[in-house]
């Protein structure tokens, strides 16, 4: 019942698709979603999740995931994030990836909706410490599609990878353009 209203509501209300989601069916990475410019990005996500059916992931403090919020935010693909006994937050959320079977983390490099001119590099070190492949995925409000890209292994060379990233977000755009970053 609740994937037939996502899909009215995303499909035919909406007007948009998803391309390359068999490209999402591994079991555990890091999506790499961009552009994040606007809040409308959240309902895009759920929508996307509950459509495919595949389990998508975040982290966020552990302190979130008490009562009364703590259930709905497992429920919604949240993982508290501890950060206890001097991990770091890489080392921390590889931790995560370790103990579960099935765990796809989404992550907006951007780290913010506002303009940045880089994006933040965490994500690609969570990938390699975690040994998982990243799988770009571009929200393009120019074309109203959800577009789930090749997986990649990092090799260890950012700039290398990067540019091989990249290659998946050009002429993308987010629903407030201006506020994309420009990679």
């Amino acid at each position: 019942m609740k994937k037939k209203l996502y899909k009215f509501l995303f499909f035919k209300l909406m007007g948009w698709k998803i391309v390359g989601i068999e490209n999402a069916e591994v079991k555990k990475c890091v999506l790499m979603v961009m552009p994040h410019t606007s809040n409308h990005d959240f309902y895009l996500g759920v929508l996307t999740r509950g459509i495919s059916g595949l389990q998508m992931n975040w982290v966020g403090k552990k302190e979130l995931f008490t009562f009364p919020f703590g259930y709905y935010f497992k429920y919604m693909g949240g993982e508290p994030l501890d950060r206890t006994g001097g991990l770091n937050k890489v080392d921390s959320i590889a931790a995560i990836f370790n103990r579960k079977e099935v765990f796809r983390l989404a992550v907006a490099p951007e780290g913010t909706r506002k303009g940045v001119k880089e994006i933040k590099t965490g994500f690609y070190y969570i990938a390699l410490k975690a040994n998982v492949p990243i799988v770009p995925v571009t929200f393009n409000w120019g074309k109203k599609e959800v577009n789930f890209g090749k997986p990649l292994q990092p090799t260890g060379n950012y700039e290398a990878d990067l540019e091989i990233l990249k290659l998946h977000f050009t002429g993308v755009l987010g629903k407030i353009p201006e506020n994309g970053v420009q990679i």
